[in-house]
């Protein structure tokens, strides 16, 4: 069981947790408990690290170490505290519970430190303690090295946590209790007909959360279907014993009837970064995207079109709004090498995409998305698409617009 900063926010909110926990403890199921920090803790602990240390980056500090070893000794706190407060509502409800830290259990990772990977638990002695009938509760977010550092995982981190844990221990389930009732066919904030999916297989929910739902981090699904673990996401705020159906993420051989788009996601946070006049010979894409790796930007959207220059081409792409001014810089720097005779950046525009596992054997799903965008007068500036997937980039003054009218023309809203 997995419980989110919302869910977490304060004592109140944390007995409330115990009661959802201990409901689950007495219908005699052996339970492990993952805990993020406080609601807005976190943000206040990052705040404080880079007043005493600046922005935490891998630059050089006193004898060449550092300064994200410590700045994850700050931000790690936070769900050390949760842990203990939801271990201490648990016994005072009279419930076996005991706080495990990272390094008692141990969960080991890389050291990538703020952006750690976990590489091995080893659950022994807190899959005994389980089985004797205590109830563990423990910190996502984090992990040590090899060298017992302290490592987090990055923002969103405790979902991974939960399912590595999940996996470690063999548990029949992973439940992810947060501050929605499942997943939904998309935002219900964007399109009041959005319903709750029963289940979802994991190549949509992971496409979801890399495309802009906020309800799963990718990293958390992408290990979920490596280990095969069934995730269920649930809400927080039901009380035990009353309907809480939540959503299932499992493998696509589990759902019977496979619709055709499952989901439409959207994300407002994109770039559009043209090039112009590029020099048209072989080496210049590997150069220009090698270049943007290298600066730890992530593309997306890729378009190559013919310049009216002969000899040179035209290249567009997509990247995250925040990273847009560091890939133009990049190709400023190298542009007279590449050839480049002018860039231009727009910041104003989104994507909107469609997911389904039914795409695979279905034909005339991107006809469907064309023909209902045009039909509201919405243009399209570029596509990218794989095999459930299409995705779209289009003025961001249209996002809710066409969210809702992919939501409609594929059938999803709710009756």
């Amino acid at each position: 069981m997995k419980f989110g900063g919302t869910s977490v926010g304060d004592v109140e909110r944390i007995r409330r947790v115990a009661r959802i926990v201990a409901h689950e403890h007495r219908e005699g199921r052996a339970v492990a408990v993952v805990v993020s920090a406080m609601a807005g803790e976190t943000d206040r602990l990052v705040k404080l690290a880079r007043e005493a240390g600046g922005e935490h980056s891998n630059r050089p500090g006193v004898g060449g170490k550092g300064f994200d070893d410590e700045y994850d000794v700050v931000v790690a706190s936070g769900e050390q505290v949760t842990t203990g407060l939801l271990a201490l509502a648990l016994r005072q409800m009279g419930h076996p519970a005991r706080s495990w830290q990272n390094w008692q259990i141990p969960i080991r990772s890389d050291d990538a430190h703020a952006k750690a990977r976990i590489d091995t638990i080893d659950e022994a002695k807190l899959g005994a303690a389980i089985d004797s009938g205590e109830i563990a509760v423990i910190p996502g977010f984090q992990a040590i090295t090899g060298e017992a550092r302290i490592t987090t995982l990055g923002r969103g981190g405790s979902d991974t946590s939960a399912v590595a844990v999940a996996a470690a221990l063999g548990a029949e389930r992973c439940d992810i209790y947060t501050d929605v009732d499942g997943v939904y066919t998309t935002d219900p904030r964007m399109a009041h007909k959005a319903r709750r999916l029963e289940k979802i297989a994991y190549e949509e929910m992971l496409e979801m959360a890399s495309l802009g739902a906020k309800v799963l981090q990718t990293r958390s699904v992408e290990l979920a279907m490596a280990q095969r673990v069934k995730v269920r996401v649930l809400s927080s705020f039901v009380e035990p014993g009353q309907p809480n159906k939540g959503t299932i993420v499992c493998d696509e051989e589990e759902i019977v009837e496979k619709q055709v788009v499952s989901g439409v996601a959207y994300s407002r946070d994109e770039a559009k970064v043209t090039l112009l006049g590029v020099e048209d010979h072989p080496g210049v894409a590997a150069d220009i995207f090698g270049r943007l790796a290298d600066a730890h930007i992530n593309v997306d959207m890729i378009v190559q079109s013919e310049s009216r220059h002969k000899g040179r081409q035209n290249i567009v792409f997509t990247c995250p709004d925040r990273d847009a001014p560091r890939a133009a810089e990049t190709i400023e720097a190298a542009r007279a090498k590449i050839g480049v005779e002018d860039i231009h950046i727009r910041r104003d525009v989104a994507k909107v995409s469609v997911i389904g596992i039914g795409m695979r054997s279905q034909v005339g799903v991107a006809r469907t998305m064309f023909a209902a965008l045009a039909q509201k007068g919405i243009n399209i500036e570029a596509i990218a698409t794989s095999e459930i997937k299409i995705s779209v980039l289009i003025d961001a003054q249209y996002t809710e617009l066409a969210v809702r009218a992919l939501h409609t023309a594929y059938g999803l809203d709710a009756v």
